[in-house]
């Protein structure tokens, strides 16, 4: 079964995980079972040295499960294999209502672009990705050919998010 997704994009401190976070817990308090992709820098790890899923990765194992009765993670080392594409993440995730994408600029499933004025770049993506179909920006935006939301303004951006991922109430 393919993923409903919808990404949120932008350039380095854009406010991309602060959308995304406020986007998760609106749609989340509005009943939709929702996931996140968050693609990282290459060299991110969310293990901790002298952990014991550490310590097994450090030893050469290629996939470590800890489970608990609160959560389980499935950490994968590359070990030399090409990073997955976004398509088998998704294949690896469990059902839900929709996957919120943060970064991936390259991908073409349909973002929404976040602006903030202490962005380390503030050129506009939508120019060069029509998969762009909204921006949410904490300054005016004038010249845009898709809707411009206040950042903050999370209420019509989850409205947005649920219309044009095809979200409709049970």
């Amino acid at each position: 079964m393919a993923h409903r997704v919808f990404g949120i994009t932008g350039w380095k401190n854009s406010g991309k995980t602060t959308l995304t976070e406020r986007l998760v817990s609106e749609l989340a308090g509005r009943g939709w079972k929702v996931s996140t992709i968050k693609h990282a820098h290459h060299d991110f790890d969310i293990d901790k040295p002298g952990a014991d899923s550490f310590r097994h990765r450090e030893a050469g194992s290629t996939e470590v499960a800890i489970v608990s009765g609160r959560r389980w993670a499935l950490m994968h080392e590359l070990r030399g294999e090409d990073e997955p594409t976004l398509d088998e993440v998704l294949a690896r995730l469990g059902p839900c209502d929709l996957v919120l994408i943060e970064g991936y600029k390259r991908e073409n499933h349909l973002k929404i672009e976040a602006r903030r004025l202490e962005a380390k770049d503030r050129s506009p993506l939508t120019a060069k990705d029509p998969a762009i179909v909204a921006i949410a920006s904490d300054h005016p935006v004038e010249g845009e050919q898709v809707p411009v939301f206040g950042i903050d303004d999370i209420k019509s951006i989850a409205d947005f998010v649920e219309a044009r991922s095809g979200l409709t109430k049970h």
